[in-house]
């Protein structure tokens, strides 16, 4: 009985330990249609922030998600640009990818979007890596 409970004291403090060990919380923002999920979703990950400054936040986006990457769109509903928003979040050390095949798809070009937009081969695929092979959280605003 002593071995057991000397094992299960050993077992918990390991649990605690990776637990403080493990780092910030990782978190992948899916936006694939900046009409219904663009501000909302910008807010939303400055609000993350607000609360957890250290959490690590990649937004992929694809589809009429990339909208929000474009240089000069606005939201259709109340006229706000996306790239201020975008920019003070980049600025805070989140991450803008965009999908190289929505590119292609709707024949769009590099340099139409945000200056220091990262690109992706497919935002799909990037999604389930991140969530699969690197543990993130998953959020679709």
């Amino acid at each position: 009985m002593k071995k057991l409970l000397q094992y299960l004291a050993v077992s918990f403090a390991l649990v605690v330990m990776g637990a403080y060990a493990a780092g910030p919380t990782e978190v992948v923002y899916h936006i694939d249609d900046a009409e219904s999920q663009g501000v909302k979703g910008l807010r939303n990950i400055r609000n993350h922030l607000d609360v957890a400054p250290q959490t690590k936040i990649i937004v992929v986006t694809h589809a009429n998600g990339v909208d929000i990457m474009m240089e000069g769109t606005k939201d259709k509903k109340n006229g706000i640009e996306y790239a201020p928003l975008v920019g003070a979040l980049k600025s805070r050390g989140v991450r803008f990818e965009v999908c190289e095949i929505t590119l292609k798809n709707r024949n769009l070009q590099k340099d139409q979007f945000i200056l220091d937009t990262d690109f992706t081969p497919s935002g799909v695929v990037r999604i389930a890596d991140l969530q699969y092979q690197n543990h993130f959280a998953y959020i679709r605003p």
